[in-house]
């Protein structure tokens, strides 16, 4: 879109038209004379001009999840950003003497027209404040007048109603200069008297029809077309209720034809269709939440896969966050008090700096298991360093099918422990290697195929659980092939794994066993 931009902008100044202006520095001068005195028209000129410029906004619905009213966060952020961007004066300037632009009768290229009434209006009430003053002034100096009381009473009200018009005025911008639109809001939303009636709703629909009016005179005073362009994130971790009413402010502020808003919704629609489902403002409305976001995205964009290429930087991304970790250890260990835990820690580190290497390469066999989700790419990140530490003081992602056969290799130790209940110490090996168990000497995926049936009968009951995992056939080249993880070694790594929710496995042990129960009863 800044690609875009700017190559409109050269475009049209290879066409002559005239160099776009801000409301900075002296144009800050120009934007207020033309806000007090003239009127902008929006000429056919005007409609033809290709150049414009995106005002970002990135609002994030996570950030005002806490708050009652998520969709009055939206309106907010969008209120600051304007002010932000073109400067609190005008817009206050605006709020008590702008007018919105109208359109020109026929072709005329006129931009801005003198506001007549204006202009007599101010002239008027600098005639009368001028006749006022001198009426005073004489009745108050001139010897022969000074007993005229008739005379002060006539020239001291002409004074006081021009001048307080006048300061009444410069009062009201004052007051917008310093109460922001998005403190006004705020203050609404806090009051109870208002946020139960219509007339809150409307109160806020007037200020954004405000800033919607101004930007329409943006418009014209700089020569370009605007857009504010506001990216909302994070809304697929917020309440169903609260995700509902930032789709209604949507509504709201595009409810306008000519609204200068564009809105970029980066969300998951497998999590975001239910939220609209559940949500009670909704009924009927969003009774099927994909035909919902039908109607409300104008240009739905899927992302596709990520490609390799883009992973490796996503990846890359993460472990830049994570230097803090690495070289802290190292700065912070030089007392020689420390020196055997120096030592270990910088053990670890070569180790964590090996991981990383690894997920950085391109040619290893591990790159092409790297998700695609950037939250699940930083999640591995923050988890190497942690099972690294913990492998190296005590001395795998699919987390269902991988818990499931964590969870058969356990039942098959706890069934030789029955099968042998001479050996009390059995059950202390269990976590290490036990060379009496048959199983040590298996392949994971073996034993994951063997009892891949058991899993399969309880899908039902699994369902959330299966969707956690990714690709099957992944699952299977990553056990069966690149990495034959054996059983004993799975029980050496499973108690450093901490990025394995271990809840998945006892969940599934709990189903397995009153499954054979309810099978080997009568």
């Amino acid at each position: 879109m800044r690609e875009e931009m700017a190559q409109r902008e050269a475009a049209e100044l290879r066409r002559g038209h005239r160099k776009p202006r801000s409301p900075h520095g002296w144009g800050l001068l120009v934007a207020l004379w033309l806000l007090a005195f003239y009127e902008p028209v929006v000429t056919e000129g005007h409609l033809r001009r290709k150049n414009l410029e995106f005002i970002f906004i990135r609002f994030s619905a996570w950030e005002f999840a806490g708050c009652d009213k998520l969709w009055a966060g939206l309106v907010t952020t969008l209120c600051h950003h304007v002010r932000q961007h073109f400067g609190a004066l005008p817009l206050s300037v605006f709020h008590v003497l702008g007018s919105r632009p109208r359109f020109a009768s026929g072709f005329s290229q006129r931009e801005w027209i003198l506001k007549k009434g204006t202009c007599l209006r101010l002239w008027g009430l600098l005639l009368v404040l001028a006749a006022g003053v001198a009426l005073l002034l004489v009745a108050l100096l001139v010897p022969g007048i000074k007993d005229h009381h008739a005379l002060k009473v006539v020239g001291s009200a002409a004074a006081s109603l021009s001048g307080s018009s006048l300061v009444l005025g410069a009062v009201s911008i004052l007051k917008n200069f310093l109460v922001s639109e998005k403190k006004k809001i705020e203050r609404l939303t806090n009051s109870d008297r208002f946020a139960g009636q219509l007339g809150f709703m409307s109160k806020v629909r007037g200020e954004v029809e405000v800033l919607v009016d101004f930007l329409a005179f943006m418009e014209v005073f700089e020569r370009r077309r605007l857009r504010v362009v506001l990216e909302i994130t994070g809304l697929d971790l917020c309440y169903p209720e609260k995700a509902a009413g930032v789709f209604n402010a949507m509504a709201t502020l595009l409810s306008d034809a000519n609204a200068p808003f564009i809105f970029l919704l980066a969300v998951d629609p497998s999590v975001i269709v239910p939220c609209l489902e559940q949500a009670g403002c909704m009924k009927g409305l969003a009774d099927n939440g994909y035909l919902y976001l039908n109607r409300a995205v104008s240009l739905p964009f899927s992302i596709p896969d990520t490609g390799s290429r883009s992973r490796l930087r996503s990846v890359e991304a993460a472990i830049q966050t994570r230097e803090d970790l690495l070289y802290r250890i190292i700065a912070g260990n030089v007392a020689k008090s420390r020196a055997a835990r120096a030592e270990a820690d910088s053990e670890a580190v070569a180790w964590i700096h090996e991981a990383f290497r690894c997920l950085h390469d391109g040619s290893d066999v591990l790159c092409r298991y790297l998700p695609d989700n950037g939250a699940s790419v930083r999640r591995i990140v923050n988890t190497v360093p942690i099972t690294l530490r913990l492998l190296l003081h005590r001395a795998a992602g699919a987390p269902c099918r991988l818990s499931w056969a964590l969870q058969c290799l356990e039942d098959a130790g706890q069934s030789l422990q029955a099968a042998d209940p001479a050996d009390p110490e059995r059950s202390l090996r269990r976590g290490a290697a036990d060379p009496a168990d048959p199983a040590d000497g298996r392949s994971l995926w073996s034993i994951f195929r063997e009892n891949a049936g058991e899993l399969s009968a309880l899908r039902g009951p699994l369902g959330k659980v299966l969707s956690l995992d990714g690709d099957p056939e992944l699952f299977q080249a990553f056990l069966a092939r690149d990495f034959p993880f054996g059983a004993a070694e799975a029980r050496e790594l499973l108690g450093v794994t901490v990025n394995l929710d271990h809840s998945i496995r006892r969940h599934m042990g709990l189903l397995r066993g009153l499954a054979r129960l309810g099978n080997a009863a009568p």
